[in-house]
């Protein structure tokens, strides 16, 4: 019986003393030589698991092809889910063993420029495909975790729709869309929230569709995601360090930048640290109708939310109430349902400290409290 994992491992450290790349007869040699006594269907088998383990993401390279998918996690060999919009859902995968696992997720960190080994148990990166969508990959390697290597994918795609699609896939009524576009004709600034897939830059992307072609758009992301149909669109994508550890460029760096390059609307595709204190800075300055994404359950947790990120720029509490108060207006949030990704509730922050109201709510409708600028987004 012939023992896959160690002639992969066998043939692999062979293949890597050689200068040139080898075909797939001389692999096939290689695979005789080190198992001495095998069948074809054997050297077939272990020629697939050396593609496998040398292009793209290894076995997890069919659960790409999954449609809408945006997640894929690997909780140790034994345990694999993925996301495509409706929850966390359990597939059936051989990904062979804990080694295999280790050695994915060691090849995934290294094409992404990132050490991964028992001195540095954790990595993530990112990683660009040929179909233009980009990995999200983070991985913690055994025992940091109890379950053993564990592999998490997001796949981010770039984000074209508009608000007419989102209105066909159900993730907005007409009557929501009407009341987007009045928000984005008002140049009112807003925030996009949710937990992590719900959709946030996806209807970020559709909005800014909406902004009128004579206005310039200067957008900054983490990763390139935002890709809206807007002929006024600049994108500027930080960098991470390398493996030395030079070479850093953030969102707070590039939205100073953008500062010189004449937008007419500021957009930073997810707000997670200092940066929030030059992006109310922008908003406060004569940049109306920016945007922005966070990471928040609901419309309530967003002041709170908005302190601790600024708290890391050394804005305090009163400074960022005054910055809030006058920079940002709406804002949007999406979830999760049983049905898909749908924008559940519509908000405003009001006041100094900062409130936040309620302002529509999926289950509940329009509100009665609302005032009559408000009510008038609703009207149009």
């Amino acid at each position: 019986m012939v023992n896959v994992d160690e002639l992969v491992e066998k043939v692999q450290r062979q293949l890597a003393t050689l200068n040139e790349p080898q075909s797939s007869v001389d692999i096939a040699r290689v695979i005789r030589q080190q198992a001495t006594v095998i069948s074809d269907e054997d050297v077939i088998s272990v020629l697939r698991r050396l593609r496998s383990d040398s292009v793209g993401v290894g076995p997890l390279e069919s659960l790409l092809a999954i449609p809408g998918i945006t997640d894929i996690l690997v909780n140790g060999y034994r345990s694999v889910w993925i996301d495509r919009g409706a929850g966390l859902e359990a597939v059936d995968i051989d990904l062979g063993s804990e080694e295999a696992v280790r050695r994915l997720a060691t090849r995934l960190a290294l094409s992404c420029g990132r050490r991964l080994d028992d001195a540095q148990p954790y990595a993530d990166g990112r990683l660009a495909r040929d179909d233009g969508s980009m990995l999200r990959i983070h991985a913690v390697l055994a025992p940091l975790s109890e379950s053993g290597t564990c592999i998490s994918l997001r796949v981010l795609r770039q984000s074209t729709l508009s608000l007419d699609d989102l209105v066909s896939g159900g993730t907005l009524t007409p009557q929501l869309a009407s009341v987007l576009r009045e928000i984005i004709l008002q140049r009112r600034a807003f925030l996009v929230v949710g937990g992590t897939g719900t959709g946030k830059t996806t209807l970020l992307s559709a909005l800014l569709s909406e902004v009128p072609d004579n206005q310039r758009i200067v957008c900054i992301e983490d990763t390139a995601e935002l890709h809206p149909s807007h002929p006024g669109t600049i994108n500027l994508v930080a960098r991470q360090a390398n493996v030395e550890g030079a070479g850093a460029v953030t969102m707070a760096d590039l939205l100073k930048q953008s500062l010189r390059m004449r937008p007419d609307r500021i957009v930073v595709g997810e707000i997670r640290g200092a940066e929030v204190v030059d992006l109310l800075a922008a908003m406060n300055t004569g940049h109306d109708g920016g945007a922005g994404t966070i990471h928040a359950n609901s419309i309530s947790e967003v002041p709170a939310r908005m302190e601790a990120l600024a708290a890391s720029g050394g804005l305090d509490r009163k400074a960022l109430h005054s910055q809030l108060a006058a920079a940002v207006d709406v804002v949007l949030v999406m979830k999760h349902s049983p049905q898909g990704r749908r924008l559940a509730q519509i908000g405003v922050l009001r006041g100094n400290p900062v409130k936040a109201q309620v302002v529509w709510d999926i289950e509940q409708g329009l509100r009665p409290e609302i005032d009559s600028e408000v009510a008038s987004w609703f009207s149009h």
